[in-house]
């Protein structure tokens, strides 16, 4: 049987990617990514756990915005260097089948437009899906998966619908999407991630003869992604509960290696599994607002009673809520990129280990695997973590458009 073609365009580490690169129907030849570390990291799980030994000519590493060199090639880029581009990666194929990708979501987002003083409007990223399209157009797949937040939906970066533009894009390439885009959103904690995650999964398929795609696309829907629901949410304790635990140390100043310890170090086979250096301030507002939760008492649980909290322990105002802590019978809050500046909104549920959460209690919470190894900083790691599309559900999009593609 002949392999069906993909392309994934901003792929990240590979969560997108992970389900498809797992099923013996797929052939991904290709990944368009221009950060350095989730390069690397994919490079690392290409060549290790998938045993792809052209992994590093499958990805290209540039900048999407210059799509007439993704491509057909670009040389002696100052950033990049040189590449073969996109169509190399086909020859002698000739065709693709399908072209996966999410555009960076934060431009769209409701939180980014929040926290940006100009509500994200002059942010490049509003119009990144262009490239995405130009890409589709030149290639002209027979199915395209695009990923993206909610918040797309109201997303007005110049006064005018961006999923408008987007839909009537799509239209001019010659792809149909659903009509009513909110019936794509998706919660992902309905399909085994252990993370209130709801995301738009728009499935485009190209027009072709008298099919009818608005009835497909339904279908697809409506009756065979649903198929791949669970009975029962995964919560943060099956999540993260066997892990090993971590408590606060009470000398200061520990180093091993060079690195400074606010709980005790140990070796483990599980990689990136040790927290972030704490305060001991910090432990004791982590180990308060933990028992708060666990004793039930819940004196901390509203914004403002958090605001007023936040003020009294660390001497500052916020007009947002600073912390949460993760419940052990609940579905993770969102696990997003921001962690990679601090872990306050995502507070262990033990108090005595008074911390926030580990790169792979994040990658787990996202649906990673423990033999997906993350390349780079620590910081790195939780910024391609929160980027990411959780693999659980990759694998889940894989299996239904394998369905959905013997359907039409």
């Amino acid at each position: 049987m002949k392999k069906i073609t993909v392309f994934d365009l901003f792929a990240g580490c590979g969560g997108l990617s992970e389900g498809f690169e797992g099923s013996k129907f797929f052939d991904l030849v290709a990944y368009v990514e221009w950060e350095k570390a989730p390069c690397e990291t994919l490079v690392h799980r290409l060549q290790k756990k998938w045993r792809r030994k052209n992994a590093i000519e499958r990805i290209l590493r540039f900048d999407i915005q210059k799509t007439k060199e993704v491509i057909s090639g670009w040389e002696n880029d100052p950033c990049f260097g040189s590449g073969k581009g996109l169509k190399s990666t086909v020859y002698p194929r000739k065709t693709v089948d399908i072209i996966i990708g999410g555009p960076p979501c934060q431009a769209y987002s409701i939180a980014g437009r929040v926290r940006d003083e100009n509500g994200m409007r002059l942010d490049y990223r509003n119009y990144l899906f262009e490239s995405y399209i130009d890409i589709v157009k030149h290639f002209s797949p027979k199915l395209i998966l695009f990923e993206n937040v909610t918040g797309m939906l109201s997303a007005k970066p110049d006064g005018f619908r961006i999923i408008d533009k987007i839909k009537d894009e799509f239209d001019k390439a010659g792809y149909e999407i659903l009509n009513d885009l909110k019936k794509t959103t998706v919660d992902f904690s309905e399909y085994g991630v252990p993370q209130i995650r709801k995301r738009l999964i728009i499935i485009g398929l190209r027009k072709t003869g008298q099919r009818n795609n608005q009835k497909l696309l339904e279908t697809f829907y409506e009756a065979v992604l649903t198929n791949f629901k669970v009975h029962k949410k995964f919560t943060v304790q099956n999540a993260i509960g066997d892990l090993p635990k971590m408590y606060p140390v009470s000398t200061k100043n520990i180093k091993r290696n060079g690195r400074r310890y606010s709980h005790k170090p140990y070796t483990t086979k599980i990689s990136c599994h040790f927290p972030r250096y704490h305060s001991e301030r910090d432990i004791g507002i982590f180990r308060d607002l933990a028992n708060d939760v666990l004793s039930g008492a819940e004196r901390f649980v509203s914004v403002k009673a958090l605001q007023k909290f936040y003020t009294e322990r660390t001497g500052k105002s916020s007009s947002v809520h600073k912390y949460y802590v993760l419940r052990k019978d609940r579905p993770s809050n969102l696990i997003p990129a921001h962690l990679y500046k601090d872990g306050l909104r995502h507070i262990h549920p033990d108090p005595k280990q008074a911390r926030s959460i580990t790169v792979r209690e994040a990658a787990r919470l996202q649906g990673f695997p423990d033999d997906f190894e993350f390349l780079g900083s620590m910081t790195d790691q939780y910024k391609m973590i929160g980027n990411a599309v959780p693999p659980v559900i990759s694998s889940v999009l894989a299996k239904s458009i394998l369905k959905f593609l013997n359907m039409i």
